[in-house]
């Protein structure tokens, strides 16, 4: 696996992963929400410090999460491209796997979803790629991450110095 990184002096913390400390998140509320508060949209609860699934308490504020906010904007924070040979020729299974995944991390981290999932065609007879959305960094990563760790291939991350982006590619 490759990570490529733009690094502006930021420090590296835990497995490769950067910390970047001028990332801006236009997404992040500017200063700490009422508890609780409800997301009208989803109805994801921020409480204790962190959005949840959760019933709401009748006496919620309402204010629509970070990632309804992305997915009504249509803002990705992760874009993740997979293509190759054997994409084309697995790209169900593949795709079974990335809201597989995405699933089983939406129920402990309401913030972490897919926003959409597009094939696209490449050139004539060349196949197709796999375009991912996500309202998280972590998640397109993770999905990455969960691709290679399935069936092996060359992973890239590119993360942008200065702005809440990820970008993955996966290839076999």
């Amino acid at each position: 696996m490759s990570i490529n990184k733009t690094p502006t002096g930021n420090h590296t913390i835990g497995h490769d992963r950067p910390l970047f400390e001028q990332d801006i998140d236009s997404y992040k509320a500017k200063e700490k929400l009422s508890e609780p508060t409800v997301c009208p949209q989803c109805g994801a609860v921020y409480h204790a410090g962190r959005w949840q699934w959760i019933e709401p308490p009748s006496n919620a504020d309402s204010q629509t999460c970070p990632a309804c906010h992305r997915i009504k904007d249509n803002f990705p924070a992760g874009f993740v491209t997979l293509e190759g040979p054997f994409f084309n020729t697995h790209s169900e299974e593949i795709k079974h796997l990335i809201q597989n995944h995405a699933l089983h991390e939406r129920v402990e981290h309401p913030l972490k979803r897919i926003i959409a999932i597009e094939n696209q065609a490449i050139g004539n007879h060349q196949g197709s790629s796999m375009l991912v959305t996500t309202t998280d960094t972590h998640l397109a990563r993770g999905i990455g991450e969960a691709v290679r760790h399935a069936y092996q291939g060359e992973l890239k991350v590119n993360h942008v110095s200065g702005e809440n982006t990820v970008r993955v590619q996966w290839s076999r």
